[in-house]
């Protein structure tokens, strides 16, 4: 029986264990994008990991979500996501970055003046951070049809731009109520034409999206994450055969393509709906299936071996105990003691909460 310090196959390459870093949202790209000495340092830290999973990086400069958010648009950002990759690489780790096109999200503030942009015109009735602080999220526009090769080109393009910098693969981002996963959910596309409406229609823009990047750099460097019935940012999805009809539909008709992985998060994944989604995520016998048992939690060691206990899940996924912890996989498999997240600095810049954890020493 496989345990969290087993090796995967997972696309092209071999993990060294199956505890795998959650896409983290951290702010310290500036308002130029541009990963800096401190991304190098932050994530070569955490290389033991079997597999690292960068923030969310935005493709197009019209669909930044958050201030500080670093992006993969231009030759300056990706010049700096090549001194990142490097250094995982020296570190003998596998780098993945996610892609994310904000969506509602967003705002003027943070895209130049533009208007975000989503499915509908519909505001999700929350608060948004710009570069000028908390503001009330705007009523964004609805994409016309005839935008929508737009959107997909502009994952393609940043997918390209990632590999060139020497990151080894990429994971789409259609989950925690951004745009590809307001796309999915019926409260957010209310749309009438063949992108919104049937799971089918709801699900088009996000396979075309993924086909578009598997075209580009293969498939076997390609994952995609999901967060079905995850409410967040205005997201609801509480109709389980929808979402059997929208998520299964989906994997279903992107199977064939042979991804790398899938990566679920839910605060059940031993429950039927992830189970149903993630048999169709591996009925190929090649995806891989990776789990992510919260949003805002703690996984301990023990929740992690029993994710990696059921038979849908092949790796686990890890966010704020990596965050602490940049060797976790040694605290775990020796059972050393755990430093605590510091939550008040997540999202506030500078070195401090980021890269100044200590490994263990002894």
């Amino acid at each position: 029986m496989a345990t969290l310090f087993s090796p995967l196959e997972l696309g092209r390459y071999t993990l060294k264990n199956r505890v795998t870093m959650a896409p983290l949202t951290r702010q310290r790209a500036g308002h130029s994008g541009v990963p800096s000495e401190l991304h190098k340092k932050y994530y070569s830290q955490r290389a033991s990991a079997g597999l690292v999973v960068t923030e969310g990086t935005f493709p197009a400069w019209t669909n930044r979500a958050f201030p500080g958010q670093a992006g993969i648009v231009d030759d300056e950002q990706a010049a700096g996501w090549r001194e990142v990759a490097n250094e995982v690489h020296a570190a003998d780790g596998v780098l993945f970055m996610q892609i994310m096109h904000g969506g509602r999200t967003s705002h003027p503030d943070l895209i130049d003046g533009a208007q975000a942009e989503a499915p509908s015109a519909l505001d999700w009735g929350g608060d948004v951070r710009g570069f000028s602080g908390k503001m009330e999220a705007p009523v964004p526009r609805a994409l016309a049809a005839e935008e929508l090769p737009r959107i997909v080109e502009e994952f393609r393009a940043a997918a390209r731009r990632a590999i060139d910098a020497g990151v080894d693969g990429v994971e789409i981002h259609n989950a925690n109520g951004y745009l590809l996963h307001e796309f999915m959910a019926p409260n957010a596309n209310q749309r009438d034409d063949e992108f919104g409406g049937s799971p089918e229609n709801r699900w088009r823009l996000p396979e075309m999206v993924i086909r578009a990047v598997v075209e580009e750099i293969g498939a076997d460097r390609v994952g995609v994450r999901f967060s079905p019935a995850h409410v967040v940012q205005g997201i609801v999805e509480d109709d389980e055969a929808d979402m059997v009809a929208t998520y299964g539909g989906l994997l279903d008709a992107i199977a064939p393509l042979n991804l790398a992985y899938v990566s679920f998060l839910h605060a059940e994944p031993q429950g039927e709906l992830i189970s149903t989604l993630a048999n169709k995520a591996r009925a190929n016998g090649v995806t891989k299936v990776l789990m992510n048992d919260g949003f805002g939690s703690v996984t301990t060691k023990e929740d992690a071996e029993r994710e990696l206990e059921l038979e849908h899940v092949d790796a686990v996924v890890v966010g704020r105990q990596l965050i602490a912890n940049p060797d976790l996989v040694r605290r775990w498999e020796e059972g050393l003691e755990l430093n605590e997240p510091e939550e008040s600095t997540f999202y506030v810049g500078g070195e401090r909460g980021y890269i100044d954890y200590p490994t263990y020493e002894g």
